[in-house]
Formats: structure tokens, C-alpha cells, sequence
């Protein structure tokens, strides 16, 4: 598995509070190892991002990722509230 960031992710990410920023990329590190490791909470989402999924930052962020293959387009990130 690889992952890409769309520069609305990368947009968002940059204005994140860097321990965000750090959880995140131990859980990305999580997320290509395996995917569905069950600290990930990984998800579909169906009627804000049709044919996406999310996985758990924190206890309140989520990234929102889209498969293709064997590659993850993750398209954004935020609070749950936000995104939903």
C-alpha cells in the first residue's frame, strides 16, 4: 500500500497543530503496514464522501482517504464535526 495527499489534504495538514500533525504519521505508519490494524478504525463513509473511508487520528480527528488499487488518495483531514 502507498498513500498520496491532494492538496486540499496537504492544505488542511500544514495548518494542523504539529502533535496532530505527528499523530497522524504514526498512524499513516500504521495504515501502510496494515490497513485494517484495529486501532485505525477503518471505515466506510458513505453520504458526506461517497466511496471513501476513514481512519482515526485521535479520539476526534479522522482522515478521509479514497482507494485506488493498491494506493490511498487521502483528500482531508479534520474533527469529526468538521468533516461530518
Amino acid at each position: 500500500m502507498r498513500a498520496i495527499f491532494h492538496k486540499s489534504f496537504r492544505k488542511k495538514f500544514d495548518r494542523l497543530p504539529i502533535a496532530i500533525q505527528g499523530k497522524f504519521r504514526e498512524r499513516l505508519a500504521r495504515f501502510l503496514k496494515d490497513r485494517h490494524d484495529t486501532l485505525l478504525n477503518n471505515h466506510p463513509i458513505g453520504k458526506a464522501f461517497p466511496g471513501c473511508r476513514s481512519i482515526n487520528v485521535t479520539g476526534d480527528y479522522r482522515a478521509v482517504f479514497k482507494e485506488d488499487g493498491d494506493t490511498a488518495i487521502f483528500i482531508t483531514i479534520g474533527t469529526h464535526s468538521d468533516l461530518y
